[in-house]
């Protein structure tokens, strides 16, 4: 071990608790909410995602690039989502405006409707998953803390919902 490095510090037990149960919500939650926006609404969470993110930028458009981080997926990943809404007559791919090279995907209008029918399926479905489960809590104080473990780990500052 270098000199310059603190020696290790083994977790709490609250500590790993923490850590141990962390993990589980982070695969357990996309795969509640997927399951439950599928079942009442028909779209999966890997579509509605972009549909929503799309929906909440200005022109209702992102370069692919922006959208695939904005969404935590790959490019190669956002395309092939892309493509199926695309297919659906959701999403529309553009090329970029400002170089020529990138791509853009633009909301459509039937797009922006197929969110909005989404919507209380999901909307439900974080409630009662997450956000119930969290009444009376401060919840600002608790996203800004989320903010600063994604920020640090993705070295964005734009990762906020």
């Amino acid at each position: 071990m270098p000199s310059d490095q603190q020696p290790l510090q083994p977790l709490t037990p609250s500590e790993e608790a923490f850590v141990r149960e962390l993990s589980r919500v982070m695969l357990a939650l996309p795969r509640a909410v997927d399951a439950d926006i599928v079942r009442e609404a028909g779209l999966p969470l890997s579509e509605y995602t972009p549909l929503m993110h799309l929906s909440e930028t200005p022109g209702k458009a992102m370069r692919m690039s922006e959208l695939a981080a904005a969404c935590s997926i790959s490019l190669s990943g956002m395309t092939r989502v892309v493509t199926r809404l695309e297919k659906q007559g959701w999403v529309e791919r553009t090329k970029c405006a400002q170089d020529g090279r990138g791509w853009n995907a633009a909301l459509t209008d039937t797009g922006l409707a197929r969110l909005e029918q989404a919507w209380p399926a999901f909307l439900v479905s974080v409630r009662r998953h997450l956000v119930d489960h969290f009444s009376g809590q401060d919840l600002t104080h608790l996203t800004a803390t989320l903010q600063r473990v994604a920020t640090t780990e993705t070295g964005r500052a734009d990762v906020a919902p």
